[in-house]
């Protein structure tokens, strides 16, 4: 194949990526420009809906009081996803190797999932100083995506390459560490992915509770004081900040999936093709 059919080759992919990122915008900018002509043709006023510039000027305007409840948020957030991590891989991992304490716990972590966060955050605030009800929040609600896909890749080891394993005579710590935890890593990265958001979801069910309570200072809290004095510009900006930084969390957990998987996994090479 000459060196032209090659570059020809690639054009289609190109322009996959090229519009995969344009519709996007293409879509949000029409959003945008029907929610302004809806608020300019019937005259709403801002406590009804604001018209997008009026959110962006609100944004920065406000914006030393929403960064500062925004990194409180994003802080909280962080902690609970660190903790699912670690908790989750370390319990997944100690569930492949015994199976009677998988028995035993499993289905105690299916029912910390099952039971809605909302109905839990309210107990967590009367017995629990506010950050910690809110980091306990955003931990509930990433761990079982973490332990659930984490179990399902160290249990869905090749049998063959196992048996393999101990044909050579390798110790549980070597098949663990040289097979099961490397063939369970896309699954691993997958359940992160998915927890990164529910992290964030957590937190913020969780400062929601405290601000009906008259407390908290994270950026839902603002979301729920600007509800109450009716500064719906301010409640749109801190929605807005909210938004971006759970597609920033998905984004960084994304390529973070990318770079541990693109020399071996097909996932990660398709996406490069």
């Amino acid at each position: 194949m000459s060196a032209r059919g090659g570059r020809e080759d690639l054009q289609p992919g190109r322009r996959e990526r090229v519009v995969r990122w344009l519709l996007p915008v293409a879509i949000l900018g029409l959003g945008l420009g029907a929610w302004d002509l809806v608020v300019r043709i019937n005259a709403l006023p801002p406590f009804i809906l604001p018209s997008p510039g009026l959110v962006i000027a609100t944004l920065f305007a406000d914006w030393p009081l929403l960064s500062a409840s925004l990194l409180t948020t994003l802080l909280l957030t962080l902690q609970g996803f660190s903790l699912a991590l670690i908790g989750g891989i370390g319990l997944a991992v100690v569930f492949s190797q015994s199976r009677l304490i998988e028995y035993s716990l499993y289905p105690y972590a299916v029912i910390l999932q099952v039971t809605p966060i909302v109905a839990i955050a309210p107990l967590l605030l009367i017995y629990l100083p506010q950050p910690a009800a809110v980091l306990a929040c955003a931990w509930i609600v990433a761990f079982f995506p973490v332990l659930s896909n984490a179990t399902l890749g160290l249990n869905s080891v090749d049998r063959n390459l196992e048996e393999l394993f101990r044909l050579y005579r390798a110790t549980r710590w070597q098949v663990l560490w040289n097979l099961k935890l490397p063939s369970a890593l896309p699954h691993i990265m997958g359940g992160l992915r998915i927890a990164g958001g529910l992290s964030l979801i957590g937190a913020v069910v969780a400062e929601i509770a405290a601000g009906s309570a008259g407390a908290g200072s994270g950026l839902a809290y603002r979301i729920a004081e600007s509800g109450y004095r009716l500064n719906i510009p301010r409640m749109f900006a801190a929605l807005l900040l909210l938004s971006l930084a759970g597609i920033l969390i998905f984004y960084i957990l994304t390529l973070v999936s990318h770079l541990v998987l693109r020399r071996w996994h097909e996932s990660a090479l398709a996406d490069e093709a």
